[in-house]
């Protein structure tokens, strides 16, 4: 972990990577779009949310977010790539090891079409099907056959295919147009699903021979997908419970969860997993120290409920989990230590807890010890830890409640 981010060194906590909870397996391989795009509709914004302001700034708008440890990355509406808050490893990608407080640019390209963050490393895809990550290489997450930290982005392989990726902490795997599924980086706890005869991967290699991925998330050191026939895959680490198979050991390459095939969306955090049904439901699974389940239980082998019938996507971070309902509200719990709820409190949370009053908040939302998400105007909002600058407000305070990020015209 990184020195300089002192409090984050007591355990890794990722933000996985949303994954849209709506028909993916209707959509198939159609449903593996790159990044999130959101409208245009005005969205209704009360004072306390905007702090000294009373509603959102015009500013360069927002199509996808991603929230590392302590750094943000996002893809404007015009495809360029925007990153802040930690940069001890090289996170964000503009050359340098230093921290930001604002929005810097990575490059100048304009073809950027989604963006995930790992707890200090990135990765994008491009419009032409390209794949690039930089930061933290140790275990060889980069993909680029080294264990070489970058400070800007670094091409994996030579595939114009990709179409989606998830970067954990010491692995990647990303989905290719195909509905093929690759992994790389560390396979200590055979969080790549290709068996345990591979410690480390330096360069993607492709988990099994299905043809019919749609969608992936990974954890510390477990791994979950869904395919286009919306069944549930999860391997790696499940001395949690967080494979959802009844289980506290491991698995090294895909194993079905359940036997439901209705699963439209999947979300790793650090030891536990949410995934969302086409019935509306949530359910979870894994660690629970800190209500990041959803319920007041301990750690649970097999996916529990969690309350409502109107959830339609999900995101599980660290021992944080948020989700967003139909009506267009936004709902987070777990732990709240850096405020990364955004309830106005520093309080753990064993049930959802709504984020402010709004109801325009959109699929794109991400959280870790902060928060950050996406409202139906474009608009780009982040709460919670804020010691790296991650917010891209100017400041290091730490914010328990929303406050919009402006991007640089």
């Amino acid at each position: 972990m990184e020195n300089q981010d002192g409090w984050l060194r007591a355990r890794w906590r990722r933000a996985t990577r949303t994954v849209v909870a709506t028909a993916a397996a209707s959509t198939g391989i159609a449903a593996l779009a790159v990044g999130l795009t959101v409208g245009t509709a005005a969205a209704g914004v009360s004072p306390a949310e905007r702090g000294s302001l009373n509603a959102p700034v015009a500013a360069p708008t927002v199509s996808s977010v991603a929230a590392g440890n302590a750094h943000t990355c996002a893809v404007g509406t015009d495809g360029t790539l925007w990153c802040w808050g930690s940069n001890y490893n090289g996170q964000l990608g503009d050359g340098t090891a230093t921290n930001r407080n604002t929005p810097v640019r990575v490059g100048t390209a304009t073809t950027w079409a989604g963006v995930d963050a790992g707890p200090s490393s990135t990765c994008a895809v491009q419009t032409d099907g390209t794949l690039w990550c930089w930061g933290r290489n140790h275990r060889s997450q980069l993909g680029d056959g080294t264990t070489t930290s970058r400070n800007t982005p670094v091409r994996v392989g030579t595939a114009t295919t990709w179409a989606s990726v998830s970067a954990g902490d010491n692995h990647t795997c990303a989905i290719r147009t195909d509905g093929t599924l690759w992994c790389w980086g560390f396979n200590r706890n055979r969080q790549l699903g290709v068996g345990d005869s591979v410690y480390i991967a330096p360069t993607p290699v492709q988990v099994g021979t299905a043809t019919t991925w749609a969608s992936v998330t990974t954890g510390f050191a477990h791994t979950c997908a869904v395919r286009t026939d919306s069944t549930l895959w999860c391997w790696g680490d499940s001395s949690n419970g967080q494979l959802g198979l009844g289980i506290l050991s491991y698995r090294a390459t895909p194993t079905r969860v359940g036997t439901a095939a209705t699963w439209t969306g999947v979300t790793a955090g650090y030891a536990h997993t949410c995934a969302v049904r086409a019935d509306r439901t949530l359910w979870c699974w894994g660690e629970n120290g800190y209500g990041q389940l959803g319920v007041s239980a301990g750690y649970q082998t097999a996916p529990v409920q969690v309350a409502g019938t109107t959830w339609t996507r999900v995101n599980a971070g660290v021992d944080s989990s948020c989700a967003a309902r139909t009506d267009g509200s936004l709902w987070c719990w777990g732990n709240n230590g850096g405020g990364q709820l955004g309830d106005g409190t520093t309080t753990h949370r064993y049930a959802p807890v709504r984020v402010g009053n709004a109801t325009t908040w959109t699929s794109g939302f991400d959280v870790a010890y902060h928060g950050c998400a996406i409202r139906t105007d474009s608009s780009l909002w982040c709460w919670g830890e804020n010691a790296s600058g991650q917010l891209g407000d100017g400041t290091t305070t730490r914010r328990p409640t929303p406050a919009q990020v402006i991007l640089p015209s």
